[in-house]
């Protein structure tokens, strides 16, 4: 399995999806604000997700 770099976007837990802010050795800490409907879903700003339990949707930009 990839692992998530800084600056990808990641989806998870029932299509939550945000922008990987750090890389931990077991966990990426994820920035929820990416998503349009944030702020709707009453979700804190960051949390953390392990790596098995997501995917790439896109990869960081240049």
């Amino acid at each position: 399995m990839k692992k998530a770099e800084v600056g990808n976007v990641i989806e998870f837990k029932n299509g939550l999806q945000g922008i990987v802010e750090k890389v931990n050795e077991n966990s990426v800490i994820v920035d929820l604000t990416y998503m349009e409907n944030y702020r709707d879903l009453e979700l804190e700003q960051r949390t953390v997700v392990n790596h098995k339990n997501y995917k790439i949707i896109r990869e960081k930009t240049q």
